[in-house]
């Protein structure tokens, strides 16, 4: 590994994310991931996107599906994101969830969830880019997310600063 690769996960880390659960109806049964990697793409058409390793042995048996829920944990859930981010069987177990009947699985209590379908796909390095397609969207007033920062998660600390800002 070079020196460069040496620091990615400890440099990658100083930048604070959200914390998603890309999730859908697999026979019947939940299935899904965690993945801090979320970003709104676009407006016109509504787009989000996340990367998923291209280890995930989870991600094969979502891609497959009509359509797969994002929910925004809330800041409340840093349990919910260790176990969608575990190795573990049943990675539901202990997880209050609901499936809409398109199979959209979405975690209760999230700050926000989206009900997407697969728009485009791109192998990029060691991960896959996935951009969805927004069907249905919604987010809890007053419900803080929760934050993956420097290894671990966090919740936000204090209020707003300043005036609302504009997306870079």
């Amino acid at each position: 590994m070079t020196a460069v690769g040496v620091d990615l996960r400890r440099v990658y880390g100083a930048y604070p994310t959200g914390v998603t659960v890309v999730a859908g109806l697999v026979g019947g049964n939940p299935a899904g991931l965690a993945a801090s990697s979320f970003v709104p793409v676009s407006l016109d058409p509504p787009l989000v996107s996340v990367c998923v390793a291209h280890t995930s042995t989870t991600w094969p048996l979502l891609r497959a599906l009509p359509r797969i829920g994002i929910s925004v944990l809330a800041s409340h859930q840093g349990h919910v994101g260790r176990r969608l981010g575990s190795r573990e069987a049943d990675r539901f177990a202990g997880v209050d969830w609901r499936s809409t009947p398109d199979g959209c699985v979405q975690v209760e209590g999230a700050a926000a969830w989206y009900d997407c379908s697969i728009e485009r796909q791109f192998r990029s390095g060691d991960h896959d880019i996935i951009v969805f397609r927004v069907h249905a969207l919604d987010a809890q007033a007053g419900v803080p997310p929760l934050i993956y920062h420097g290894g671990t998660f966090r919740d936000l600390a204090g209020g707003p600063i300043g005036e609302r800002a504009s997306a870079p």
